[in-house]
């Protein structure tokens, strides 16, 4: 029979603690942050809804399904910076849907409008998924969303990369988002998810801004 000491069981006991309140402050964290920013940033987005109307027909805002904590699925909200068409266009374009299908990214993508150029460089697209974060689907920081297609490359690790909230900005984010490689996306994903930690998400959110101003990566 395994014995497991008093004292093994005090310090596992003290880690699964220590843990729930990480998550706890994590989550106040991102409550308060997506309110912060939503509200700082309101007038911004009412302007980014009205030029994305102006430059070309549809929503403005657009929705796509994905994975999320335990491989639940929920609606993720962006920014629309594509054609309303643009699914269409992919299937009936053989190179476009070779290139997305390698790569699972398109460099001077032609669906891409020209308001929707600018949210991207900027990250402005994202803004939305900060509802997602208030919501609870999402976390400020964390993994980056996944669709079927980019869930299936995971392979092994998908269950690892689904056992924690995707993340507005994150470590693929912050090092280089689509000038990194898949494979390399797939490793800072699985180092997150390793390696999480209030601090880490402090080091990530600090890195973030910066990212953004840079524009590196952003296609």
């Amino acid at each position: 029979m395994l014995h497991i000491s008093n004292k093994t069981q005090g310090a596992s006991s003290h880690t699964a603690e220590h843990n729930r309140l990480e998550l706890v402050v994590k989550r106040i964290l991102d409550i308060v942050g997506s309110i912060v920013l939503l509200t700082i940033f309101s007038p911004l987005l009412f302007v980014i809804v009205i030029a994305i109307k102006l430059d070309s027909p549809g929503p403005a805002i657009y929705r796509r399904r994905v994975f999320g904590f335990q491989g639940k699925t929920f609606l993720m909200y962006k920014f629309r910076s594509m054609v309303v068409n643009a699914h269409e266009i992919l299937q009936q374009n053989a190179k476009l849907r070779e290139e997305y299908e390698n790569s699972l990214k398109i460099d001077a993508d032609p669906r891409v409008t020209a308001v929707g150029r600018i949210l991207r460089k900027t990250s402005l697209d994202e803004f939305p998924q900060l509802v997602n974060v208030l919501r609870g689907d999402m976390s400020l920081v964390g993994p980056r969303q996944l669709g079927d297609i980019e869930l299936a490359r995971y392979g092994d690790a998908q269950e690892m990369v689904l056992s924690v909230k995707p993340g507005l900005s994150g470590l693929w984010q912050v090092s280089g988002r689509h000038a990194v490689s898949f494979e390399r996306r797939v490793e800072l994903d699985l180092y997150y998810v390793n390696h999480q930690s209030l601090w880490l998400d402090l080091i990530i959110l600090l890195k973030t801004p910066l990212a953004v101003v840079t524009g590196r990566g952003a296609v």
